[in-house]
């Protein structure tokens, strides 16, 4: 009797699992037209497993910080792969003049904006600033699925899902450089040695340049063996989308072994690779897979955030630190999103949109992690206190309002939300059709 009360813990594990992935295919279905998103299912579900008696368990990321950063990294390697081969828009400088703008103009901004946040009201020594800033600035390709352009060749890109889509993909390695930035001071304030010139050289122009370049002739290869190699041995016959997986990992396994960002390069592969045969189906069949593998690791992740959570990840926070991460929700990321979107032609609603929709989330707490796990800092645990209660306000924010307001845009477009065929927003995959 005293055995079948006591299962086998492989056994939990498996049904677990079982449980975990039903949920993956049907929670999609069954929040489409409601105000709620996947990712607060996963956050409450997780609390709630975590707040059970008996649960030994510490989620939290102080308990493992090699294993939250690569796990993180793990799971937005995957989505910006995801994100690259979804954008059906023809890569260019006008093309995409949204995108540039919030990289080069509301990034930056934010990246000061809460720096200055951070070293002033909330205290924290300036490289910690910078690096919980670094952290925080750059808009989610995880959780901004939301928001983002549907599977490859679904219909129209209107300019809110793509200026979120290719912000959300391109600037996560463009953030990387400001936490390198954070850890080189934070190191010359210790050791008193010059930064400034291995940080501009390496950091910037070495990681970024070498990142684009590995990431565009891997995406060249990838996309030659798969379309373009006249043989019947062509990747393409396979019909099998893993081969996203591969071009994933290779990309990012390569460009990485000669130090530069292997997020970038991993966007820019998927891009190139899109553009190798930008009609083919087998885009949709690698989308697919990269979309189930993502959203998977995604509530796993969002799991173990929810038992963070109820575990007491953010005790600590103080009445300013509340007021510091409302501030950079409501009030940074929505003004520097106007002002780099200054002058752009497009409907002070879109424009509205794409400001208001910063989704903080995964990219974030690798952000923190890497830093942390390179760089001393005492009183890690108020800073995934403040990081935790962005994410988690975000989630709640962005998740409640992302379905009313992406449906309102595409009745004002035109489009009707409910219309057999087109894909609710975030919706992806299998489950779209």
């Amino acid at each position: 009797m005293a055995a079948l009360l006591q299962p086998d813990p492989y056994i939990l594990v498996l049904t677990g699992a079982g449980l975990l992935i039903a949920l993956v295919a049907w929670l999609p279905l069954a929040l489409k037209r409601l105000p709620l998103s996947l990712p607060i299912v996963c956050i409450g579900l997780g609390a709630a497993i975590f707040s059970l008696p008996g649960m030994g368990l510490d989620p939290s990321p102080l308990a493992h910080p090699e294993f939250t950063e690569r796990f993180t990294e793990f799971v937005v390697i995957i989505a910006l792969m995801g994100a690259g081969l979804k954008l059906d828009r023809i890569f260019g400088l006008r093309r995409w003049q949204v995108t540039w703008r919030l990289i080069l103009v509301t990034l930056p901004l934010s990246i000061a904006g809460i720096t200055a946040l951070a070293g002033i009201w909330m205290g924290l020594a300036w490289p910690v600033a910078l690096l919980l800033a670094a952290s925080l600035a750059p808009t989610d390709p995880v959780l901004a699925s939301d928001v983002q352009v549907g599977p490859p060749k679904t219909g129209e890109e209107d300019e809110v899902r793509f200026g979120l889509t290719s912000e959300a993909g391109m600037n996560d390695g463009a953030a990387f450089p400001f936490v390198h930035l954070a850890i080189a001071l934070s190191l010359a304030a210790a050791t008193g040695e010059p930064w400034a010139m291995r940080w501009l050289t390496y950091n910037v122009l070495w990681e970024v340049g070498a990142g684009v370049a590995g990431g565009y002739l891997i995406g060249r290869a990838f996309g030659w063996v798969t379309f373009r190699i006249p043989a019947e041995t062509k990747l393409a016959q396979t019909g099998d989308g893993l081969i996203a997986l591969a071009a994933t990992f290779v990309s990012y396994g390569l460009t990485e072994m000669i130090h530069s960002y292997g997020f970038l390069s991993v966007f820019v592969t998927a891009l190139t690779f899109r553009h190798a045969h930008r009609s083919h189906d087998f885009h949709r069949e690698m989308h697919d897979v990269t979309e189930q593998v993502e959203r998977l690791a995604m509530m796993v992740l969002l799991l173990l955030f929810g038992g963070a959570l109820a575990r007491g990840l953010l005790e600590g926070l103080s009445w300013g630190d509340v007021t510091a991460a409302l501030v950079i929700l409501l009030v940074i990321r929505p003004v520097t999103g106007l002002i780099g979107l200054w002058g752009f032609r497009a409907a002070l609603g879109e424009k509205l949109t794409i400001a208001f929709f910063g989704i903080r989330g995964v990219g974030s707490i690798y952000y923190l992690a890497y830093g942390l796990n390179h760089m001393e800092v005492a009183g890690a645990e108020r800073l995934w206190a403040i990081l935790g209660l962005v994410v988690l306000l975000s989630v709640l924010m962005h998740g409640l309002t992302v379905t009313p307001a992406m449906r309102l845009l595409d009745r004002k477009q035109g489009r009707d939300p409910d219309a057999e065929g087109l894909p609710p927003p975030g919706l992806q995959g299998p489950g779209a059709s």
